[in-house]
C-alpha cells in the first residue's frame, strides 16, 4: 500500500478490526451494484471513500430531474445523462484511486451469470421485484454474498443474503418469486429523500463488513426502519428448505 493510500484509508487502519489487513482486503475487492439511484448513490459513494478497489455499478435509466431529491451521486447537471455515467465521474472525483465500471444496462439472468461471478460482493439497489430475483438467483447460483436494500415513502428494510451458509435463507426464500406482489415505486408513492441515505449507507456498512470478515452481518435478519417515529425493528429469517432457489441449489 503506497503513503497516499495509507493516509487517505488512515481511520480504517486504526480501526483494530480492519487495520492494514483489512484495508487491503476492502481495496482487492470487486463490489457489483445494481442501480444507481436513491440507494446505489450512497452505497456507491461509501465504498468508493473507503477505497473498494473496483466497483461495477449496473443500471439502464438516465437522471431525471425528479430524481435530484434524493439520488446523492447525480447533479443537476447530470439531468439526461445516464445514471451509471453520472455516478461513475461522482465516484471518480470522490476517490481516483477507485476503478469504476458503468454498465448501462438491464441486469437480466444472462447478464447477471457474466457479471456476478466476477465480485466479491452484491449489492441489491435496484426498485422492482422481478430484478431483485434475478439478483438473488444469480447470487445462489454462483455463491456470492448479497446485500439488498429497499424503500418506500418512509418505511426502508435492509438483509444479506449469503448463500455460503446454508443455514440463513436467500432473498426468495422470504419473498418467493411465484408469490402475488404489488410494485410500489417512488414515481407514485413518494420516497423520504433521507431514508434511501440511511438504508444505503448501511448497505455499504454490510459490504465492507462481509469484504473484511468483521462483526456479525445481517444474515438470517430483516430490519425495518419507520422512519416517521425513526424505530427498528428486527425479524428473524428462517430458511425456506423448499425455497424453488437456494433448496435446489443446496442440493447440487
Amino acid at each position: 500500500m503506497q503513503d497516499a493510500e495509507l493516509l487517505r484509508y488512515s481511520r480504517h487502519i486504526l480501526l483494530d478490526e480492519i487495520g492494514i489487513e483489512g484495508q487491503q482486503r476492502i481495496t482487492q475487492a470487486h463490489a457489483l451494484i445494481i442501480g444507481a439511484g436513491g440507494l446505489g448513490s450512497p452505497t456507491a459513494m461509501y465504498l468508493a471513500c473507503a477505497g473498494v478497489g473496483h466497483i461495477t455499478l449496473v443500471d439502464n435509466d438516465n437522471v431525471d430531474l425528479t430524481n435530484l431529491q434524493r439520488q446523492i451521486a447525480h447533479q443537476t447537471s447530470s439531468v439526461g445523462e445516464a445514471k451509471t455515467l453520472s455516478a461513475a465521474r461522482t465516484l471518480q472525483q470522490l476517490n481516483p484511486l477507485v476503478q469504476v465500471t458503468p454498465l448501462n444496462t438491464r441486469a437480466d439472468a444472462a447478464f447477471l451469470d457474466q457479471q456476478v461471478p466476477l465480485a466479491d460482493v452484491v449489492i441489491d439497489c435496484c426498485d422492482n421485484f422481478a430484478t431483485r430475483q434475478a439478483v438473488n438467483a444469480a447470487c445462489v447460483r454462483h455463491g456470492k454474498p448479497l446485500v439488498s436494500g429497499a424503500a418506500i415513502r418512509f418505511d426502508g428494510q435492509i438483509s444479506v443474503y449469503d448463500p455460503r451458509s446454508h443455514q440463513h435463507p436467500c432473498y426468495a426464500c422470504v419473498f418467493p418469486p411465484q408469490s402475488a406482489f404489488e410494485e410500489t415505486r417512488c414515481s407514485t408513492m413518494g420516497v423520504f429523500a433521507p431514508l434511501v441515505g440511511i438504508i444505503g449507507s448501511m448497505q455499504a456498512a454490510e459490504a465492507l463488513k462481509l469484504i473484511t470478515g468483521l462483526g456479525q452481518t445481517l444474515a438470517g435478519r430483516l430490519l425495518m426502519l419507520d422512519a416517521r417515529a425513526m424505530q427498528w425493528s428486527e425479524v428473524q429469517l428462517p430458511r425456506d428448505p423448499k425455497c424453488s432457489v437456494c433448496s435446489a441449489n443446496s442440493a447440487l
